[in-house]
């Protein structure tokens, strides 16, 4: 598949077992590394979101915790989760810093509802384990201000699945409950504040009526959702064909 992206359409054939294992391994691996680190005390078998990119206020990284009591009923009530923040603030972003400190006080309040542990010194090595390793991948940009993101794209590589405004390349990659679940739609965009309401209402709506319970009471329907992550958006979303692209458009072309 490395050198046919195309070749990734047939994950669609990989047992609903197989591809299990294969996260659950690499769960295992993330989850190790993190109470090693940090001694989170994150468990296996938890639900466990994941949201790792550059701390600044456009991505609104905060917007899950806009309603903290009920984004912990939501994990007593419908089922477990687990919170892993990764990130870096540009050194002259006062507000970007500030972000990742509040985020990190944010796990007293959460506990032991939910556990949440922001991890230091992102790189290449921790954005692996956790584009493979947890079992949603969060993005809440501010519309329409996301450039591309390319940690969702690492994510469907991994068959892992998206909650995530629809902008950058999840108005395309977004196929309700097949690739993953959009954060609000089009027709919901509103300005000022009152955006950030609507958004986070959405969010945990997703969360509690479609994410959740797919994944706590029908792990095989949540595997095939895995399996389409990488053979429609993985075959799709990757270097080799925005390269091609970029050839074809701007060099071959007249």
């Amino acid at each position: 598949w490395r050198v046919n992206p195309l070749e990734l359409r047939n994950a669609l054939i990989i047992s609903d077992d197989d591809i299990l294992e294969a996260h659950s391994k690499a769960k295992q691996d993330l989850i190790d590394f993190v109470n090693t680190t940090t001694n989170a005390g994150l468990q296996y078998e938890t639900f466990t979101i994941g949201f790792a990119r550059r701390a600044t206020s456009y991505k609104r990284a905060e917007l899950i915790f806009r309603d903290v009591e009920r984004l912990k009923r939501i994990s007593r009530e419908v089922g477990k989760i687990q919170i892993i923040f990764a990130g870096k603030a540009h050194p002259r972003d006062v507000e970007g810093k500030k972000i990742i400190q509040r985020i990190r006080k944010l796990s007293k309040d959460l506990s032991p509802s939910i556990k949440l542990v922001f991890i230091e010194n992102y790189n290449m090595f921790v954005g692996k384990l956790l584009t493979a390793g947890v079992d949603l991948w969060l993005n809440t940009p501010k519309k329409p201000l996301e450039a591309s993101g390319t940690s969702g794209m690492k994510a469907a590589h991994n068959g892992v699945p998206s909650l995530s405004i629809l902008d950058g390349w999840w108005i395309e990659g977004c196929i309700e409950g097949i690739t993953g679940w959009a954060i609000n739609g089009e027709e919901s965009f509103v300005n000022g504040n009152d955006q950030d309401a609507s958004d986070a209402e959405s969010l945990y709506t997703k969360l509690s009526e479609k994410i959740l319970p797919i994944f706590y009471q029908d792990k095989l329907s949540y595997a095939r959702i895995m399996k389409q992550c990488v053979a429609t958006n993985a075959s799709y979303f990757n270097t080799h064909r925005q390269a091609k692209q970029y050839l074809v458009r701007s060099y071959i072309q007249p």
